[in-house]
């Protein structure tokens, strides 16, 4: 009997049933019998790249035109040379197996204890400590989870040992976990660039200063909660931070590589991340000696391949699927749908907007939301004149809020599970800090110099280069503006739309002859319209007035062609 009562399902379950059926549902009534089956395949956990793949197959299978119904229009875009071709893929497993390698060896130590020795003196040090190593860390790793098992995880205990609230400690190492995916070398603005086909080393300067601005307004944050709840502070010591930096030293030089040779033209991206790899497992396992060659590096290949290669398959399924979404002009449905709706104006998409992403970085993980919405969003910032770094900035920024956002936070799960708590205690924890990420995101949002500041220089030269050669300066619009089309980028400006009118030169004037005023004697002058017409009368054979030419001496009628020819050359008036 007991069996019997284990076996029946409780009443939340059923209750979360009836509403997946029911939007499963809705579903079906707005989107037919195939989306239904799609979304509800979603819902029952089937994988992501499945529900990509076979998503796009049934798509083109069932295409109203059937010229397309086979398979060949899926491979297109995933075998040629942006997508397989580019060298992002060739770094995002090198870069995830940095991440593993700094994650298993003894790395967060060495971070935590050179910002403890920096910041560790100031109000609120410690916290600002776990606000700069959570950042440093997640900008190498990449991923939230393994940000949290091994910062969180090391500064929790140090937080509350320091005299920090529980509530506070554990919302700091929570939102954590996503802080860093605006600064470069994150893999997150490599996929994106990837995917909306903007340069990544911009992208790398665009978000240099939003992510910086994020990591200032948690750190007043924590130094008021420092001064409110009178925690000690460490004493400043310039032997300690010498020391810690010192240990940290083989460390600090991984942005170095990848960075430097990035900005010196020496590397190119792959490159530098197979160097950063190479790198990192010979300093832990020979310098440091926190691994073993022999037992270690197995495994963490293993781990790291596995999560590398579900990206890269995501991809290029997603990759498969935007070949329709784009064939088919979704996007622009979509958008026409919006205007018949009312939001025709800037300030109102970037709402809609947020609040999409938002709840799109909730209830997928940041790679999948990236493949699955940039395609479809691009299009709408294209309409509304949004640049594409202030776009990305905008992008990436709602997934470090969606992260740790209540109710389906990442963060808040991973967070739960390594620190033995409830779920719903963490809602209202996470919450002042949601807010202050809310409040970065509404200032990145509409404060576009955020983003762009730090590319003004590179829109300037683009400018200058093509005003030398008096060409449409393209490149800057590909800098300025997202375009829908990359490959005829059009102007962002009225200025530039006056001067450049369809992203083209402006057609010569041509000029319009005007008749001479009544009475007026023709002019005679050389060079003058009257003769040119005289003198195409005189080609034709026909009669030129009275200064045509003399018949010839032998007075057969012909016309003299040594004399025409004077004419036509200026040697002589012909007469």
């Amino acid at each position: 009997m007991s069996a019997v009562a284990q076996a029946k399902p409780s009443s939340g379950a059923k209750v979360g049933l009836s509403l997946v059926g029911l939007f499963v549902l809705l579903v079906a009534w707005g989107g037919g019998l195939v989306a239904a089956l799609v979304v509800a395949l979603a819902l029952l956990g089937t994988p992501l790249f499945a529900i990509m793949g076979g998503a796009s197959e049934i798509a083109w299978l069932m295409h109203r035109d059937a010229a397309y119904h086979h398979l060949r229009y899926i491979a297109p875009t995933v075998l040629d040379e942006r997508f397989a071709g580019s060298p992002i893929l060739v770094t995002i497993p090198l870069f995830t197996f940095v991440g593993y390698v700094m994650a298993e060896s003894k790395t967060p130590d060495r971070i935590v204890r050179a910002s403890s020795a920096f910041f560790g003196w100031m109000p609120g040090g410690l916290a600002i400590v776990c606000i700069v190593a959570s950042a440093f860390f997640t900008t190498l790793t990449g991923g939230s989870g393994v940000t949290i098992v091994a910062i969180g995880g090391l500064l929790y205990p140090a937080l509350r040992k320091q005299g920090y609230s529980d509530a506070f400690a554990l919302g700091l190492v929570t939102t954590g976990g996503s802080l860093g995916l605006l600064l470069p070398p994150s893999l997150p603005i490599l996929v994106y660039s990837l995917v909306a086909g903007i340069d990544f080393n911009k992208t790398f300067k665009a978000g240099l200063l939003p992510g910086v601005l994020v990591m200032v307004m948690l750190g007043v944050y924590a130094a008021y909660v420092g001064m409110r709840e009178k925690v000690k502070l460490s004493p400043i010591s310039g032997r300690e931070m010498l020391a810690a930096l010192w240990l940290l030293k083989w460390e600090l030089l991984i942005p170095v590589i990848i960075l430097g040779g990035l900005g010196t033209g020496l590397t190119s991206l792959d490159e530098s991340a197979g160097l950063a790899a190479l790198y990192t497992l010979g300093i832990e396992v020979f310098i440091y000696k926190d691994l073993s060659l022999k037992k270690d590096l197995p495994r963490l290949a293993k781990s790291s391949m596995a999560l590398a290669g579900a990206v890269i398959l995501i991809l290029a399924m997603a990759n498969a699927l935007i070949n329709y979404v784009i064939q088919e002009h979704i996007p622009n449905q979509v958008l026409d749908f919006m205007v018949k709706l009312g939001l025709t104006k800037t300030w109102q998409f970037l709402i809609v907007l947020n609040v999409f992403l938002l709840v799109l970085g909730m209830l997928m993980d940041g790679f999948s939301a990236i493949l699955v919405a940039v395609p479809l969003i691009l299009p709408f910032a294209a309409r509304f004149n949004l640049g594409p770094f202030h776009m990305a900035m905008i992008f990436l920024l709602n997934l470090e809020i969606a992260y740790c956002c209540p109710p389906l936070g990442l963060n808040l799960f991973i967070s739960s599970f390594r620190f033995n708590r409830p779920v719903v205690d963490l809602y209202k924890i996470v919450v002042p800090f949601a807010g202050i990420l809310a409040l970065a995101l509404v200032m990145v949002s509409y404060i576009p110099a955020l983003s762009d500041v730090t590319i003004r220089r590179d829109i300037r030269e683009a400018r200058e280069t093509a005003a030398r050669v008096n060409s449409p300066p393209r490149e800057a619009w590909l800098l300025e503006c997202v375009q829908e089309d990359r490959t005829n980028p059009l102007p962002c400006t009225e200025e530039d739309r006056k001067k450049w009118p369809g992203g083209q030169l402006p057609e010569p004037a041509v000029a319009t002859p005007q008749a001479p005023a009544a009475g007026a004697e023709p002019s005679s002058e050389p060079g003058t319209d009257s003769e040119d017409e005289e003198l195409l009368k005189l080609m034709r054979g026909g009669d030129a007035g009275t200064t045509a030419p003399a018949p010839s001496s032998e007075g057969s009628g012909e016309i003299n062609e040594e004399e025409l020819l004077k004419q036509m050359q200026g040697g002589g008036d012909g007469g």
